[in-house]
């Protein structure tokens, strides 16, 4: 069964990077479009970002763009995210979900629920 394990996040200030990986276990997600989703308390959980099995097609949240950018590495089952000039607002849970039958803007219409990791915490302090 595949399993994602989300890791890389922590406390930065704001400004900052940090990579958030998302590694895959078992069978390979070289077929799977794999996103990212928030959830920061007290609200809903938000789409970030998505990109597609073969990495051809990504697709962002308006809040993100031009600040985080999504990538895969099939070759290492891991999907990253690259988040710079971090900001308060980006503190939140992250995590990764895999679907092998959307694209990554269907992934942002219907954000996933079903996190294939515990989360990783990403704080962002001012």
């Amino acid at each position: 069964q595949e399993q994602l394990g989300e890791s890389g996040g922590g406390l930065v200030q704001a400004g900052g990077s940090l990579r958030l990986s998302c590694p895959a276990s078992g069978r390979t997600i070289s077929q799977y479009t794999v996103g990212w989703v928030r959830q920061a308390p007290g609200k809903e959980r938000e789409f970030v970002a998505a990109i597609s099995w073969g990495g051809q097609d990504t697709y962002y949240a308006d809040s993100v763009k031009g600040r985080f950018t999504i990538s895969r590495d099939n070759a290492k089952n891991t999907v990253y995210l690259q988040m710079n000039s971090l900001q308060r607002e980006d503190t939140a849970i992250y995590y990764c979900s895999g679907d092998p039958h959307i694209t990554p803007r269907a992934m942002a219409a219907v954000p996933p629920t079903d996190y294939w990791g515990q989360g990783t915490q990403v704080t962002v302090s001012s």
